[in-house]
């Protein structure tokens, strides 16, 4: 025995005019209902598919240019963190032979001491 029980509900309509039962309406005998499903649920699934392509397009194409936005800020604040760095540092040269052309002696200490 089935641990599980499981309840099949059947519904069987008569069609008026046949009184045939409704699914024979749908299998073999008379196929014009699954022809008329075919025929409205195909053009419906291209109407879907075109509609999500256009979507996923305009959904990739606003993703594309927020993370152009991003890298462009991200660009931006490493060159200016960059430039801040090169300024801090100063410029400066490298003097590697100089002479010494005048010596000064300082006043105040030469009083003080005498």
């Amino acid at each position: 025995m089935d641990e599980n029980p499981r309840i099949v509900i059947r519904r069987i309509t008569r069609d008026g005019r046949t009184g045939a039962p409704e699914e024979s309406l749908f299998r073999a005998g008379g196929g014009g209902g699954r022809l008329l499903t075919y025929l409205f649920l195909v053009p419906v699934f291209i109407v879907m598919a075109v509609l999500g392509i256009f979507f996923f397009t305009a959904f990739l194409a606003l993703f594309a240019v927020a993370a152009g936005g991003l890298a462009f800020r991200i660009w931006w604040l490493r060159r200016k963190l960059q430039k801040s760095g090169q300024a801090a540092e100063g410029d400066y040269v490298v003097i590697e032979d100089a002479e010494i052309v005048e010596e000064r002696v300082d006043k105040t200490k030469g009083r003080q001491g005498q």
